[in-house]
């Protein structure tokens, strides 16, 4: 019997052999813990992360989803200052839904186009 991870880790394999981030659309990272979200700006082609946010390094009030959306919107912050506009979500085999969901829609209240 497959665990939680490993379905994850199956899920997250097929979605990136498809998409891959450049530097002018970099990839929106996402990864989910219990108790934080983190996402980061990924140039794949050079290997090199441009930005990142997570809840540890914003003390944030509210619960975990309103947590994420204020992620959300503080990577778009950080790709505004670097000039992108566009970027690929990487759902990293999480549903789209929830936390997942909040720091999408975040994102796109901050400026970034997906």
């Amino acid at each position: 019997m497959n665990s939680k991870a490993y379905n994850r880790n199956r899920i997250h394999l097929r979605i990136r052999k498809r998409i891959s981030g450049t530097s002018t659309k970099p990839r929106l990272s996402v990864f989910r813990s219990n108790k934080s979200i983190y996402c980061q700006l990924i140039d794949d082609i050079n290997g090199v992360t441009l930005a990142s946010a997570s809840t540890k390094e914003f003390p944030l009030e509210g619960n975990k989803v309103e947590q994420s959306a204020l992620i959300g919107k503080q990577i778009a912050e950080k790709a505004k200052n670097l000039k992108i506009t566009t970027v690929v979500f990487d759902r990293s085999g999480y549903l789209y839904h929830g936390r997942v969901k909040a720091l999408a829609d975040g994102a796109r209240e901050g400026g970034l186009q997906f």
